[in-house]
């Protein structure tokens, strides 16, 4: 059992789906035919139930994933009815293959000559439209096939709000660009056409090439899309801050440490729960199904990095010393919540935060912290100490029973680890050693999650105002920006 999980977990990393299921079908042997004589006894049988074991664990395995895998659907239809003919010849069979009918009817498998389904509804990228209604919602897991809404902007700053599949290759983003603005055929075969850029809120940007495919969960904390032409490239600038650089007391003033930090958990389970297992293998290993399958991780890498920049927002938007200290002392009372909950994702997010250059050189502040929260972020800072490889985090995390939310850049630093580390093939045979490290490590996700996360929050109207305030967190990422707010606060510190 535990082999068969090794090799449904990884098989991408030396042989892609399609392949993977097509090896499967040959091993299915003569459907519903009689067995060529040179089998003996049940082992047509036997192979009938191994091939049916295999399919079962993948299907049980990848799921919603399968949907988007049009290829690898129609292989497993096959299969299935090659398999359903055996239903009235095998009576031993008839348990797994009760369970295979049940299992493709839930994963609603897609083949290429069917009816296409009807529209889902079309999704905003949590990170780009800041609406209350859609934030206030419970996360689901992105697929490549969703639509959803995103704003691509002119070079003039104004922008056109396109509807896209979040896979859609860059050409398809610009060909809805293009619509939108009613760009002629003439001038998009010109060398006036428009290309698509990235630009972040320093002022760096990319142009992405016309191939590549779901840039929109790639975008940096308050990146954003630009559609332009080559001339008009070097004239780009960044959108003005999204964020009033301004002082003024926001939510987390007004709120307990308590109310945010389990917000702040209760938020981020959800992200976490919307990941797939797979997600972690295809995000190292550049699986064959591509990024579109890592969308959700990504968001949530992106939001542990938003978390992080939040925190020093906050600190350096307080101008009165006396308040900036007692935010900071709040911080380190949420982070310590954070702890408590068992998210370390959010603990180790604002303790980074806590410990940027901008933040940590405000010697007033932290002069005027009590005692007994130096002490304590001191701890803190013990316990995400990277020295002998997170040895006190790691010790710490093996104590702690799920549900929990782990510090997921440290599993994706393990798995790059293990794969660099060590060859996928061995004189042309798979390293089943290699493949059995990488899924313990990913079945980690899968015991985090083995529990549901149960935390008391009320549906008050305060309790609503600070859930809206954690799931849409403005925050200033440019970290020249920071150092000048720093600066400006306390000229003198070291």
């Amino acid at each position: 059992e535990l082999l068969l999980d090794d090799i449904v977990l990884t098989h991408s990393l030396f042989l892609p789906t399609e392949r993977f299921l097509q090896q499967l079908h040959q091993q299915y042997p003569w459907g519903a035919a009689s067995p060529p004589a040179h089998w003996e006894g049940g082992s047509g049988l036997r192979r009938k139930q191994a091939v049916l074991a295999v399919l079962l664990h993948f299907l049980e395995t990848y799921k919603g994933l399968l949907q988007e895998e049009e290829s690898a659907g129609k292989v497993i239809k096959e299969l299935y009815l090659l398999i359903m003919k055996d239903t009235s010849l095998y009576n031993e069979l008839e348990d797994e293959i009760l369970k295979l009918h049940q299992l493709v009817e839930t994963v609603e498998l897609k083949v290429a000559d069917e009816t296409p389904p009807p529209n889902k509804q079309v999704k905003p990228l949590f990170r780009h439209f800041r609406r209350i209604d859609s934030c206030l919602q419970t996360r689901v897991a992105f697929r490549g096939s969703d639509e959803i809404f995103c704003r691509v902007y002119m070079p003039d700053h104004s922008y056109v709000t396109i509807r896209s599949r979040l896979s859609a290759s860059v050409q398809d983003i610009l060909a809805s660009v293009t619509e939108k603005l009613q760009y002629s055929e003439e001038q998009g075969a010109r060398e006036d056409a428009l290309i698509l850029v990235t630009m972040a809120s320093s002022g760096e940007k990319a142009v992405l090439q016309p191939s590549e495919e779901c840039v929109f969960t790639t975008l940096g904390i308050n990146s954003h899309l630009f559609a332009c032409t080559r001339d008009t490239f070097d004239s780009l600038v960044p959108l003005p801050e999204e964020i009033q650089v301004v002082p003024g007391d926001t939510e987390i003033h007004r709120a307990e440490p308590e109310d945010i930090a389990n917000h702040v958990t209760a938020f981020h389970w959800e992200l976490f729960r919307c990941i797939h297992e797979l997600e972690f293998v295809d995000y190292v290993f550049h699986g064959e199904r591509g990024r579109r399958e890592t969308a959700n991780l990504e968001l949530l890498l992106q939001r542990c990095s938003e978390v992080q920049h939040w925190v020093g927002t906050e600190l350096l938007l307080c101008e009165s010393l006396g308040k900036r200290a007692h935010l900071l002392k709040k911080l380190i009372k949420i982070a310590a919540i954070c702890k408590q909950n068992q998210d370390m994702l959010s603990f180790y997010a604002i303790v980074i935060g806590l410990n940027n250059a901008a933040i940590s050189r405000l010697r007033l502040t932290w002069e005027k912290l009590p005692g007994k929260f130096k002490n304590l972020f001191r701890k803190f800072e013990n316990l995400t100490d990277p020295c002998r490889n997170h040895k006190t985090y790691r010790e710490v995390l093996a104590k702690m029973k799920p549900p929990l939310i782990p510090f997921l850049p440290l599993i994706l630093k393990d798995l790059t680890f293990l794969h660099e580390g060590s060859k996928t093939l061995l004189d042309g045979l798979v390293n089943v050693e290699k493949l059995h490290c990488i899924a313990e490590k990913v079945r980690t996700i899968r015991k985090y999650r083995s529990r549901p996360l149960c935390l008391e929050l009320e549906a008050s109207p305060s309790q609503l105002q600070t859930k809206a305030y954690v799931r849409q967190l403005r925050v200033i990422d440019n970290q020249n920006l920071l150092f000048e707010l720093s600066y400006k606060l306390e000229p003198g510190s070291q």
